[in-house]
């Protein structure tokens, strides 16, 4: 098994796009775009209750390639980073017609679709994509993004980012069913080569924060372990932080401090509702201070606030799972670490780890040598968000 995952790269994804397609359907295409996977730095679990969350955009990247078929259909051939095909087709003319189903992964295109703002005619495309499933890096958002920046090439009809992120993120809502918050769908929106972006999960505002990466570098590692977070775990989670909020008077958590959990302690609040307010509440603070500290490129402080970030996520939300505290307990005083956690909804996926680059292919082996699974790397720079790709014809 390959331990790194390496990007292909927007040159080499386009053309094989490009060649599917070209196969598949017998002309060119006339669109491409190309959307981000990301990984969160800090601020897990919080973009839901208006908090504040920093995450980047990485280098793997979704590509899609179309145009219109004449047809009331779209036509839609998915490739996976295995060499396996998807094939799905359904109506495009009407939305009502438009409804999730079978195959599951379609409904994220079908819910862009259906909330792009104008009608959508029928067309055919391809998705090629090196964004690893199941590990927590959104590639969910990736092809959503990625769908809706082509539908505007396609159409001429442009939105705003923060419109574009909002439209994709009720995709998700409405078709896969998935009550994400708007973080994942913004950063993939919005990303910028070499920053992090600061997004305040209340008022929409970002702020790119600079990363200086000479030295250092975003070592992602994927556990292996697959999770699903259309289950009940996710869900249940939100829920209990909004009850938390709803018992505090406050329309989310992002309002509430350390002083009202005695509050609702007072009020006879449950205790695992307690636990995840604890945890919401804190993490907002240790967000806005890991921001303030990378500018400084005070790396040392950034990475205890990831270890604090583990740990209330494994202690207090209940998200983490015995292989990513295994991944971050082995990188816990290793030479070259200021810090790691888990990163993305929890129940497997990737942790995150602030490296220097100079100890990196020990730390690498550091893993390999007692992690009981089977991890994969990524070393990862902030990438830009969506665009629109040139083809060459």
């Amino acid at each position: 098994m390959n331990c790194e995952a390496i990007p292909k790269g927007e040159g080499v994804l386009l053309r094989q796009a490009t060649d599917r397609f070209i196969v598949a359907y017998g002309r060119r295409p006339e669109v491409a775009a190309a959307a981000p996977g990301r990984v969160n730095l800090i601020g897990e679990h919080v973009d839901y209750c208006e908090g504040f969350v920093l995450p980047v955009a990485i280098p793997f990247l979704t590509v899609v390639v179309g145009s219109y078929n004449n047809t009331d259909v779209c036509r839609v051939i998915t490739v996976l980073a295995s060499g396996e095909e998807l094939e799905a087709s359904f109506p495009a003319t009407i939305k009502a017609e438009l409804r999730p189903g079978q195959p599951e992964w379609a409904n994220y295109i079908k819910g862009v679709i259906a909330n792009f703002p104008i009608k959508v005619n029928g067309f055919d495309i391809v998705v090629v994509s090196d964004v690893p499933m199941g590990s927590g890096v959104s590639s969910s958002a990736a092809i959503e993004v990625a769908v809706f920046t082509l539908l505007e090439g396609l159409t001429g009809r442009t939105v705003s980012l923060v419109e574009k992120a909002k439209l994709c993120q009720k995709a998700e809502h409405d078709f896969p069913g998935m009550p994400c918050g708007i973080m994942d769908q913004y950063i993939v929106t919005m990303g910028k080569k070499d920053h992090a972006l600061l997004i305040d999960c209340k008022s929409l505002e970002a702020k790119q924060v600079p990363i200086k990466m000479e030295n250092i570098c975003i070592l992602v590692i994927n556990s292996n372990v697959k999770h699903r977070l259309t289950g009940s775990e996710y869900p249940q989670r939100r829920a209990q932080c909004q009850e938390a909020a709803c018992q505090l008077g406050l329309t989310s958590l992002r309002a509430a401090n350390m002083q009202d959990l005695d509050r609702l302690r007072d009020l006879g609040c449950n205790e695992l509702v307690l636990r995840r307010a604890r945890h919401v509440i804190g993490e907002i603070q240790r967000t806005v201070e890991a921001a303030s500290k990378l500018t400084e490129k005070n790396y040392k402080t950034v990475g205890e606030l990831f270890y604090q970030s583990h740990d209330s996520l494994s202690k207090l939300m209940e998200v983490s799972c015995v292989e990513l505290d295994q991944i971050v307990n082995i990188l816990r005083d290793a030479p070259g670490v200021y810090g790691a956690r888990m990163t993305g909804g929890g129940f497997g996926g990737c942790a995150v780890a602030l490296v220097q680059k100079s100890e990196l292919d020990a730390l690498k082996q550091r893993i390999l040598s007692q992690y009981k699974g089977k991890p994969v790397f990524f070393v990862c720079v902030p990438s830009e968000g969506a665009r629109l790709l040139k083809l060459n014809h």
